[in-house]
């Protein structure tokens, strides 16, 4: 039997969804589970960061309510505490609230943890659904330890202070720890080029690229190779890991 806690004037039957959404091109059904679609019908509360593909994700999942008489809630990074307590009110009155990624897993490098904290204060149910997750993949094919591993998020966009990362980044990989964190995709290949010029030439750089797309590339080589042959990333969503 599940017990919910109820205070500052929540229902027991609130209920705040974390809905992860397709991270390439895959269809729907194919890439999210049926109980993370099937939950989405019963909602009419969203919690997004972005309106139009917030919408566009429920319409290819086949979600059955005219847009109309649904209640979106825009999130950023810069969201003050009051806007982000107004997005919870409609779970004072019992309703479910679904908290849309843009991309993946929502609360992973995306603004959503503040939502997720407010509603546990609020003694608010919490139900993360499954979905795909680039950051997971790309540490699943990397060949890179998975059992310690730390993620960054970005990195620092200043070269002084993005070399000096990078260089405290190795030393807790070299300690094996794998070490991931991702960029701005028009970003891609400076980033490449700093990796490559600050780390040492036996380190293992992982570039996982587009992933569940056409044209996915993940492969994993030491420093000293990748000098040898180095791809273009320009555009391309991506995640960089570096591990012994």
């Amino acid at each position: 039997m599940q017990i919910f806690i109820n205070y500052h004037g929540m229902s027991k039957n609130s209920a705040l969804y974390l809905i992860p959404t397709p991270i390439g091109e895959g269809r729907h059904n194919e890439v999210l589970p049926s109980e993370t679609l099937n939950i989405l019908p019963f909602m009419k509360h969203f919690i997004v960061e972005n309106l139009r593909s917030a919408r566009r994700f429920l319409k290819a999942a086949g979600y059955p309510h005219d847009f109309d008489n649904v209640w979106f809630y825009e999130i950023s990074e810069h969201n003050q505490f009051d806007s982000v307590s107004e997005c919870l009110k409609p779970l004072a009155d019992g309703f479910l609230i679904g908290l849309i990624s843009e991309a993946g897993i929502p609360c992973v490098a995306d603004p959503g943890f503040t939502v997720v904290r407010m509603a546990h204060e609020r003694g608010v149910r919490v139900v993360p659904l499954g979905g795909p997750s680039s950051v997971m993949k790309a540490l699943m094919a990397s060949g890179l330890s998975g059992q310690q591993f730390t993620f960054h998020g970005y990195l620092p966009v200043k070269q002084d202070q993005l070399k000096s990362q990078l260089k405290k980044i190795e030393v807790h990989a070299n300690g094996g720890y794998t070490q991931i964190f991702i960029e701005t995709p028009y970003r891609n290949d400076r980033m490449l080029e700093t990796i490559i010029n600050v780390c040492h030439p036996s380190t293992c750089l992982c570039i996982a690229a587009s992933i569940d797309t056409e044209k996915q590339f993940i492969k994993t080589m030491k420093i000293s190779d990748w000098k040898k042959n180095i791809p273009v990333l320009k555009g391309m969503p991506a995640v960089f890991l570096i591990g012994l």
